[in-house]
């Protein structure tokens, strides 16, 4: 390894370090652009994928499409909550409304493949973090976010069918709030030595 390939990974691993994940409530303009898009998702498909099979899709949703958005993620949770009332409503109109960009991420599995469906959805969300890594090597914020709505399969039509599932809406843009470090694991409780229980 020369000088400068040491230089490149420090780099990369001070690079890494400083990742953090924005609240879409504080994305505002600008956010990547659609050129800016295609390179963030160009830049994920080199995401492992077990039997080159590419299960996962993305679906880039325009801001004159919020509105609809929202209408049928309303529409869905209606029809499985029909008293809703209207802050819950409004809460609902946020998933649709916030941040500059706004991408839906589906793990899209190839079910007649010998790969495992669970190597295949672990791939989704290496693909769903290098597209965190991209934006933010692009100097944009960005944010994954689950909720109700990932889970509900009439908002799961709204972007593709069974067997699909929404790995997440993914939330892009600048913040216009500091972004802290939050608490994370404790080194020991999450990298151990193997000491195997070897048969006698």
């Amino acid at each position: 390894m020369n000088e400068n390939q040491f230089n490149d990974l420090s780099s990369l691993a001070t690079y890494l370090s400083s990742r953090r994940s924005g609240r879409p409530r504080n994305m505002v303009a600008p956010g990547p652009d659609d050129v800016q898009i295609e390179q963030i998702v160009t830049t994920a498909l080199r995401t492992p994928d077990h039997g080159k099979l590419a299960p996962w899709r993305v679906i880039a949703v325009a801001k004159d499409q919020r509105t609809d958005l929202a209408k049928g993620i309303k529409a869905a949770y209606l029809k499985e909550k029909p008293d809703a009332g209207r802050v819950e409503l409004e809460g609902l109109d946020m998933i649709a409304h916030e941040a500059p960009s706004l991408l839906v991420l589906l793990s899209s599995p190839v079910e007649s493949s010998k790969i495992p469906n669970w190597e295949q959805h672990l791939s989704c969300g290496a693909f769903a973090m290098n597209l965190l890594h991209a934006a933010h090597a692009m100097g944009f914020v960005g944010g994954w976010i689950t909720g109700w709505a990932a889970y509900n399969d009439d908002v799961r039509d709204l972007f593709g069918s069974a067997p699909e599932k929404v790995a997440g809406f993914l939330y892009f843009g600048t913040s216009n709030a500091e972004l802290t470090e939050r608490p994370r694991p404790e080194l020991k409780n999450i990298l151990s030595a193997w000491a195997p229980a070897l048969p006698q």
